[in-house]
């Protein structure tokens, strides 16, 4: 079946940046197609339950498709929605939201996406490369080892160093580039010397720092921030307020309250909800990973009404390590979800929650699992921050029943 080409009629949209098609009664999901195009599809993966394909030739458009604005498209595994308009990109974005929340949680949602950009280029502040034999960058096919070299990355933004012009003897290149505007390339596994690049510091990604600082400054609102390495950081300029004023919108803190923000990362949101608690509340931030945490106590160490715990979320809370007493929840897990930990938060009884997710499908999960413990959903933002893409960022609100 693999290698065979076939025409079908598009189906809906799916989780994951592929829609739904049939051939012969068997699912396939179909790369770079629109839901409603008739198109020719070239299968490139077959499982027992499903085929996979990309749409090779279109037969009849829909009228939100365009024309890909990068040579890549289709090429690399990097996008999925080049083909799409911006309008319709959030159109089927929302679909998958509503369709993942319906299915796996039975709630009705009525939003729509949110747009961050007006182009959807020149937007991504940290892209890691990866490396073919000869040390040329490039991006990997999609799912494949297979690395596709390219001169430039559309998506990318402006200001990241320029590591495409040498050559890295190195499993992988990291560039970064911060909103204050500061430059850091970090490399993985280094096979030999590596060559100049204009840039303010380049760091292994073991903490190895080769020259410069091996740190960015991220500047959110009033606030300054350091991120260290590869550490986890918003990758869309406009991400990291955006999803700070949602979060505080949802989370209602006053002052003189207690609040935990679990995955709490380098502080981000912990220093905003410690602003709003004052100096009589009590903000838990709660981050396992050594490096997130080293930045974090030097992100809040301003902050006295702060405590900083570096244990797992699961830990932390079995080992009640947050207070006898919480009012809200942060929580702003992996792509994985909450999972197991659902139980354990709503067994510290905070009046509200508030969820940042960036996988619609566990964030639909992990809602169902949060009902089943007394909490419903109020209020769900949905926001466009990886334009071309099939990821998105969630904000949903829950209170207790």
């Amino acid at each position: 079946m693999i290698g065979s080409q076939f025409d079908v009629v598009v189906g809906p949209i799916a989780h994951g940046g592929h829609c739904v098609a049939r051939v012969d009664g068997q699912v396939v999901f179909v790369r770079h197609a629109i839901p409603g195009e008739r198109v020719r599809i070239h299968i490139t993966g077959e499982s027992k339950r499903f085929l996979r394909g990309d749409a090779v030739e279109v037969l009849e458009a829909s009228p939100m498709r365009v024309v890909a604005p990068c040579v890549y498209a289709g090429i690399c595994g990097g996008c999925d929605f080049q083909h799409v308009s911006l309008d319709g990109q959030r159109e089927l974005l929302g679909r998958v939201v509503r369709e993942q929340l319906q299915r796996l949680a039975g709630i009705e949602w009525d939003g729509e996406v949110e747009a961050a950009t007006e182009t959807g280029l020149g937007w991504r502040t940290r892209v890691t490369f990866a490396t073919t034999e000869s040390g040329v960058l490039g991006l990997r096919k999609h799912r494949s080892h297979d690395v596709v070299e390219i001169d430039r990355c559309l998506i990318a933004h402006p200001g990241l160093p320029d590591v495409l012009a040498a050559r890295w003897k190195a499993k992988s290149v990291e560039a970064i580039v911060s909103s204050a505007g500061e430059t850091l390339v970090v490399v993985d596994e280094p096979r030999g010397a590596l060559p100049k690049t204009k840039s303010g510091g380049v760091l292994i990604s073991d903490g190895t720092k080769v020259r410069g600082k091996a740190s960015v400054t991220e500047v959110v609102l009033d606030h300054e921030f350091r991120v260290s390495g590869s550490g986890f950081w918003q990758v869309h300029p406009a991400a990291a307020a955006t999803l700070v004023q949602a979060v505080l919108d949802g989370a209602e803190v006053i002052a003189g309250q207690t609040v935990v923000d679990l995955y709490a990362g380098v502080g981000l949101f912990t220093a905003f909800l410690a602003d709003v608690a004052g100096e009589t509340g009590t903000v838990y931030s709660v981050e396992s990973d050594r490096g997130a945490a080293r930045d974090a106590r030097r992100n809040l160490h301003s902050y006295a009404s702060v405590k900083l715990v570096d244990l797992p979320v699961d830990k932390a809370l079995r080992q009640g390590a947050l207070g006898e007493q919480v009012d809200v929840v942060v929580l702003d897990p992996p792509r994985t979800g909450a999972g197991k930990t659902v139980p354990l938060i709503a067994g510290l009884q905070p009046s509200r929650i508030v969820y940042v997710a960036c996988d619609p499908a566990a964030l639909a999960r992990d809602l169902a699992d949060f009902a089943r413990h007394g909490y419903r959903l109020t209020d769900l933002r949905a926001f466009d921050l990886f334009p071309m893409t099939h990821h998105l960022e969630c904000v949903a609100v829950l209170v207790r029943a």
